[in-house]
């Protein structure tokens, strides 16, 4: 059973990395092209609008229904049964065997689409500790969901760029610590990185800085009124020669955010955002914590104790611990897994 290769989900950056590297994967390596199905709404078009490893990119009109009141609930819900029958119609068309689903709403369509549609197969990659709403409903229809997080998933690895495999090296001391909010910027993380800066400078250790974008003009004019030599950016594509000049990281703990620094064996204080659905960045980086592979505190307890605490730590032993955690050949296995079991 060969067939036509969908790769669905998105919404947010987190979603769509993954998405990304399954679709680099069949194509890189496979020659095989695929179709992308999300949705008009979220980042899914900036990414994959003009992406030339898809054979063809679709985009719904789709929204979440979480965090809406009764009526948008419903509206949404009867958008993506309509989007859904759409998909159904496309997947004859296409002759779709396979869907595999990255989560987020921009997911939705497709994934209930491959559940109804007569030989089409689903796979799911669950990127949190705690399963997002959508793929618990559809867990189930599943011929396999794999997950970093699950202790019965037959590969248990993240998609991770070997960009961040390749710049890895083991810490030894602290002599640069690296602040990162995410692409959208974490105003706590960043006050708290003012706030710390003149005890860092005191220490000779130095800072480098993602702001995000809304709040990089504010962030930047603070250091230049500290007088404190700071590489400051909202936003860098070479984010991987940042993060590689550090030794210490203050990060959130979305899902890709930690599995990167995990891939670079960098030791991180994580700060996870605390209105993460089912506090799901809590769980993703007290997996690591639990091992005593990373620093964790809520973003009230986020203090400059923290800090000194985890400068004056074993750093070295935490790095050599983050080595080998996760693989560079995590959706390589997973697409080998997903053709073998097309071939019964």
């Amino acid at each position: 059973m060969r067939g036509s290769v969908v790769i669905t989900g998105g919404g947010t950056g987190g979603h769509l990395k993954v998405a990304k590297a399954f679709i680099d994967e069949y194509y890189e390596q496979l020659a095989i092209e695929t179709y992308f199905v999300g949705s008009q709404n979220g980042q899914d078009k900036k990414w994959f609008e003009h992406y030339s490893k898809i054979k063809k990119a679709y985009f719904l009109n789709t929204k979440g229904v979480v965090n809406k009141g009764s009526l948008g609930k419903i509206k949404s819900l009867f958008q993506i049964f309509k989007e859904t029958i759409k998909c159904m119609t496309l997947f004859e068309k296409l002759d779709v065997k396979t869907v595999i689903s990255v989560g987020g709403f921009s997911a939705a369509p497709a994934t209930f689409a491959a559940i109804l549609t007569p030989g089409c197969k689903l796979y799911i990659h669950e990127q949190n500790s705690y399963m997002g709403r959508l793929n618990s409903l559809t867990a189930r229809f599943a011929s396999e969901v794999f997950s970093s997080y699950l202790e019965d998933s037959k590969i248990k690895d993240y998609p991770v760029a070997q960009e961040f495999f390749e710049e890895a090296r083991v810490r030894t001391r602290v002599k640069t610590v690296i602040f990162l909010g995410g692409s959208q910027g974490a105003v706590a993380i960043n006050n708290f990185a003012l706030s710390v800066a003149y005890k860092l400078k005191s220490l000779g250790i130095n800072i480098i800085h993602q702001t995000g974008s809304y709040d990089y003009e504010r962030v930047k004019k603070e250091y230049e009124k500290l007088d404190i030599e700071v590489d400051v950016f909202d936003f860098s594509d070479k984010l991987i020669n940042k993060m590689s000049q550090a030794d210490l990281a203050v990060s959130r703990a979305g899902a890709s955010t930690l599995w990167e620094l995990t891939a670079n064996s960098l030791p991180s204080i994580f700060v996870p955002y605390p209105y993460a659905a089912q506090d799901h960045q809590y769980g993703n980086a007290k997996f690591l914590k639990d091992k005593e592979l990373c620093f964790l505190t809520r973003e009230k307890e986020l203090k400059e104790e923290v800090l000194l605490t985890a400068i004056n730590s074993d750093i070295h032993s935490m790095s050599k611990g983050l080595v080998g955690l996760t693989t560079n050949d995590a959706v390589k296995k997973m697409i080998e897994f997903i053709l073998d079991e097309n071939q019964k």
